[in-house]
């Protein structure tokens, strides 16, 4: 169409027909758009209610009279709030759950118990750092106190009881001032170092004053849990001791321990291990480990670490921030990164600052990104593959000739 005034050739004009045409297309399309929006959000919130559903009856069958149905109830609860932000719906079923957990702890055997303990913890990492998770604790604290001073109570109850519960129970793992040592099996063993290690958590949040009175009567002891046959233990002392180091000397710069020479002479001994009677993959650990306790000793230094998660990443850059990281990783498993990316709790205790928010468009470019670099990776590890096996195929050839 000729826009001077005129037709060219066989093109035959826009007519009015064709404009109704192409605006009933226009609205036919905005229309199938509108209604697919319209079922994928229906669609969404059915499965947000079907999910609801689904923990409604996990939290009515914490009370089934079968322990199997029970085990099976804590274990769905714990999964959901590890990969979930659900603290709405807990927060209106806040008392409920806990009467749950408080009677499975109460009635329920070891490995009951040991999901009902861990469920504690993620209660109360999903409400936060409010007065709900303090009033969850408070009716909880003595039914793991109890279960935690009972000798006769299942060792794995006590296991995962120590290391949500914290007490100073690792004091008796301590190699006696005669030299003699306590006589405790592994599960035992188990038992103490997870206690010492919620009791370094701990540390993490205690005033100046608090920590020098710490220093001052717990760092002559705990070089002896060095000397400990578990592997665990002798690592969990040492990451104690780089802790409780890194803290007395942000309190006093120039801190100064008596029995330094001799600390260090253990630590250096655990970081070049080379004890036949050890398994090659925990003395391959430990030294490891203490290679790099010894450096937070000798010069207070700290091996950094950086977290990716979402589109941010996190360094962990001292050891109470390893110390906190490693605690609540522990509780929530694989579903950490996201915990990171949309736990207001979690992401205040490392300073995160607010969660961030993601359009879709931002979400789809990351996963075509990545599904890119997946690709490019697959193709390269190919390539490499064909060269090596063209290079064996030469090698043979030689070898034959």
């Amino acid at each position: 169409y000729d826009f001077a005034g005129g037709q060219q050739g066989n093109v035959q004009p826009f007519s009015d027909e064709d404009a109704s045409i192409e605006t009933l297309s226009h609205c036919s399309s905005l229309s199938e758009r509108t209604s697919s929006a319209e079922e994928a959000g229906e669609t969404e919130e059915m499965a947000q209610e079907d999910f609801q559903y689904k923990l409604k009856v996990y939290i009515d069958s914490t009370v089934d009279k079968s322990a199997k149905t029970r085990q099976g109830a804590l274990d769905g609860l714990k999964t959901a709030m590890a990969t979930k932000i659900l603290y709405e719906f807990i927060s209106e079923r806040r008392m409920t759950i806990t009467d749950s957990i408080e009677r499975c702890l109460k009635k329920g055997k070891g490995v009951e118990q040991c999901a009902a303990a861990s469920l504690a913890c993620l209660l109360c990492i999903q409400l936060g750092s409010g007065i709900e998770s303090e009033e969850v604790f408070k009716t909880l604290k003595p039914v793991f106190k109890t279960i935690l001073n009972d000798g006769a109570a299942n060792i794995q109850a006590r296991q995962a009881v120590s290391s949500r519960a914290p007490l100073l129970l690792f004091t008796h793992s301590f190699v006696r001032e005669d030299g003699s040592r306590p006589s405790v099996n592994p599960q035992t063993t188990q038992l103490h170092t997870n206690a010492l290690l919620s009791w370094a958590l701990l540390l993490t949040i205690c005033t100046g004053s608090h920590i020098r009175v710490i220093a001052q009567k717990h760092l002559p002891k705990l070089p002896r849990l060095l000397e400990n046959d578990d592997v665990s233990m002798r690592i969990a002392a040492g990451e104690t001791i780089a802790l409780l180091f890194e803290l007395i000397r942000d309190v006093d710069p120039e801190f100064d321990y008596d029995g330094w020479d001799s600390l260090c002479e253990k630590l250096n001994a655990l970081a070049t291990d080379c004890n036949k009677h050890r398994a090659k993959t925990d003395k391959r650990k430990q030294r490891s480990v203490f290679r790099d306790v010894l450096k937070a000793v000798e010069e207070g230094d700290f091996q950094s670490e950086t977290i990716r998660f979402g589109t941010e990443r996190m360094v962990i850059d001292s050891w109470v921030r390893k110390r906190t990281y490693d605690a609540f990783r522990e509780f929530v498993g694989s579903g950490m990164n996201y915990h990171l990316q949309a736990n207001e709790f979690i992401r205040d205790v490392f300073e995160l600052g607010p969660p961030m928010l993601i359009d879709s468009a931002a979400l789809k470019a990351m996963k075509s990104s990545r599904l890119e670099r997946h690709l490019y990776n697959a193709a390269a590890f190919k390539a490499r593959t064909k060269a090596r096996n063209k290079f064996r195929d030469k090698r043979v050839d030689v070898g034959e000739f």
